[in-house]
């Protein structure tokens, strides 16, 4: 059974070195027309010499009208095909292969941002404090937001990228279309699970049509997003199996969304003990994936477990996250021995018997780990090293600083 250093080929022929892939992390790097800059180049220069197989970007949306936060990087045409190739080249010149994070926020564009509605399959607003509540997209909208994803597929293949990984999980667009909660349509576009899983599909098919047959297409999945009632873990068997038919070349599996932040550890302890919170799921669909290679993300700490999983077929590619932020080359020093077991840095919010009468603390305190987690990799962008001292009241107060922007001017898609 392979292990991590072993080389890893999909199906379309992109070969990865191992089986260590750096999971996407929204960097929030965009300038100020959401183009990649030096920064961007930098902070990836420094991973791809971190002994990883792979490297996912953070998203990259397809719209600029419809951001997940402030600095989140957009292609919509080829007007950054400069800056993408250095970025892609920085990879290349490490050893590493890189795939697009390609998403639309959907009803999760940024909470903060006043002057902007967002669009979603239903007007189904986010049960979180202040969450707008979201307009229905028409059939046209939905099949611009289709042509999008190839339009900005067709960019990354030309600046150098090897693949693109489609987001349908976490509770962003595609995954608001996948969940029976957030999808109330009765056209072709919802109603059933299989009309629901339609947009999913049609963005993995109008991306292949887009690149060539040498370039991977890969899908991030909820196993579920454990919310009653939500995407369960049938449905999405149901899609791993679909997406087996398409040509897809990879399937990472993660879970939860804002509303229940599985993906940033809320996972049960018998799934926590192992480290990896999806790996029972991701073993569970081996027979519906078929030949696709699966990536679990989520919980991976110790080489030990890695390797456990990797063995036993559980997955293909171990991927990790929030460790690379403050050890960039996780990847090799795994690899080699020096490092068994990684180390991740949580905070929690202050004043909890306060905060926690009006909001939801275990959501509240995912964005700061989120935000504490981007305040390190600017400062990696920087040429900087981690502040691991840094506390929840910096950290609040950068997240509220670069969230918090407003946009007076006018926005399409209102």
């Amino acid at each position: 059974m392979p292990s991590l250093p072993d080389p890893l080929e999909l199906p379309c022929g992109v070969r990865l070195p191992n089986r260590i892939a750096k999971a996407a992390l929204s960097e929030a790097l965009g300038d100020a027309d959401n183009s990649p800059d030096e920064r961007i180049v930098t902070l990836y220069r420094r991973w791809a010499r971190g002994g990883y197989g792979l490297l996912v970007t953070g998203n990259i949306m397809v719209d600029r009208a419809h951001l997940g936060e402030p600095g989140n990087i957009v292609i919509e045409d080829d007007r950054a095909l400069t800056q993408l190739t250095a970025w892609t080249k920085a990879v290349h010149d490490g050893g590493a292969a890189i795939f697009a994070q390609l998403n639309h926020p959907g009803r999760q564009s940024n909470l903060m941002e006043v002057g902007r509605r967002p669009v979603a399959p239903s007007a189904v607003p986010l049960a979180l404090p202040g969450a707008p509540t979201p307009r229905a997209l028409t059939a046209a909208e939905i099949e611009e937001i289709i042509d999008r994803f190839g339009t900005a597929a067709a960019v990354c293949e030309e600046a150098g990228f090897d693949g693109v990984e489609l987001h349908a999980a976490h509770g962003y667009l595609v995954a608001q279309f996948l969940s029976p909660l957030t999808n109330l349509r009765t056209d072709e576009w919802g109603s059933t699970p299989e009309r629901r899983m339609r947009f999913l599909l049609e963005v993995v098919r109008r991306v292949r049509r887009r690149v060539s047959p040498g370039f991977a297409v890969a899908v991030k999945l909820n196993s579920a997003d454990f919310q009653r009632g939500g995407f369960s873990e049938d449905e999405s068997r149901a899609v791993v199996a679909a997406l087996a038919g398409e040509a897809v070349d990879l399937i990472e599996v993660s879970g939860g969304n804002y509303e229940s932040p599985a993906m940033g550890g809320s996972a049960a302890s018998t799934t926590r003990a192992r480290e990896a919170y999806f790996v029972d799921y991701a073993h569970s669909v081996r027979q519906e994936a078929g030949d696709v290679p699966i990536a679990v993300t989520g919980g991976f700490r110790s080489r030990t477990a890695m390797d456990e999983a990797l063995g036993a077929g559980d997955c293909d590619l171990i991927g990790i996250a929030r460790p690379t932020v403050t050890a960039t080359d996780a990847a090799a020093t795994l690899l080699d021995g020096t490092t068994a077991t990684l180390t991740t840095h949580d905070i929690r919010a202050g004043m909890r018997p306060l905060l926690g009468r009006v909001t939801d603390l275990k959501a509240l305190d995912g964005f700061l780990n989120i935000s504490w987690n981007v305040d390190q990799m600017h400062r990696l962008a920087r040429g900087l090293e981690p502040d691991l001292g840094r506390g929840s009241l910096v950290t609040t107060l950068a997240m509220l600083r670069r969230n918090g922007r407003l946009s007076l001017s006018p926005k399409r898609g209102l």
